[in-house]
């Protein structure tokens, strides 16, 4: 896994808290976490939360690793929830429509318990 973007376990669910901007340079380093969390054989997740608290702008790049990302949790099982986004990227997941799509909560242990659902 990237050492760039944190990942904690908290029980059976992993928090992954990337920072800065998520665009077409530093999304692939996103996607490239949750892949690893979604096919570890090893310390299976039961949940994903993606902690958006300290991502300052977030592009398409970033919905469609989103977005994916959902896609292949769905299809394994697996819950997964976004937490935590600034103001500007929550409005971005708005317009684009992915609010209807991935459980977004203000709060990352309302995520949890989501992801857990």
């Amino acid at each position: 896994m990237p050492s760039e973007i944190p990942v904690r376990r908290d029980g059976g669910v992993a928090v992954v808290s990337p920072s800065g901007e998520l665009d077409a340079i530093t999304s692939p380093a996103l996607a490239e976490t949750l892949d690893a969390l979604l096919l570890a054989s090893e310390e299976p997740v039961r949940g994903i939360v993606v902690d958006l608290a300290a991502v300052t702008f977030c592009d398409s790049r970033c919905i469609g690793v989103l977005v994916a990302a959902y896609r292949q949790a769905r299809d394994r099982g697996i819950g997964l929830a976004v937490a935590a986004p600034q103001r500007t990227v929550l409005r971005l997941f708005v317009i684009a429509g992915i609010d209807q799509v991935i459980t977004i909560e203000s709060d990352p242990v309302v995520a949890r318990e989501a992801v857990l659902a």
